[in-house]
């Protein structure tokens, strides 16, 4: 599975904002902090804003907010703003997915590793993150 760039510098800046929720952050701030490239950090803030997950205030005074409250900012939220869909196969979505003979069964376990990471994204705060006791998150227990 690949977590795209996008997503992860995402999630990094929306923890910056919401680790300084009382003034707005400068995407140079936020890059400088995060070690995040400025030019891509400031196409992932514009797709941040445009999914409603920060606002933003132009002048000397401005810089980006949180949209919401961090704790109803899910991880899934950030990844579907930035990249759409959680898991595409070749450009398909796993629903889409239909194989012949003996791989028949093939896009049922995509099917099901697209739900489970929507699961574990969708149940993720970025308030949960921000908190002592989301820094070390337990292994995924799953079905062997």
């Amino acid at each position: 599975m690949h977590i795209s760039a996008k997503a992860d510098y995402a999630a990094r800046a929306l923890l910056e904002l919401a680790r300084e929720p009382s003034r707005p952050l400068t995407c140079e701030s936020i890059a400088s902090s995060q070690g995040i490239p400025f030019r891509f950090l400031k196409s992932v803030v514009g797709d941040l804003r445009r999914a409603g997950l920060v606002r933003s205030q132009r002048g000397c005074e401005g810089g980006y907010w949180l949209g919401r409250p961090a704790d109803e900012i899910t991880l899934l939220d950030v990844s579907r703003a930035v990249d759409g869909e959680v898991i595409t196969l070749r450009g398909s979505l796993p629903a889409d997915l239909d194989y012949p003979g003996a791989a028949a069964a093939l896009p049922g376990v995509w099917r099901h590793i697209e739900a489970d990471v929507a699961a574990l994204l969708g149940g993720t705060t970025v308030a949960a993150l921000l908190s002592d006791g989301a820094r070390e998150r337990p292994a995924h227990q799953g079905a062997a």
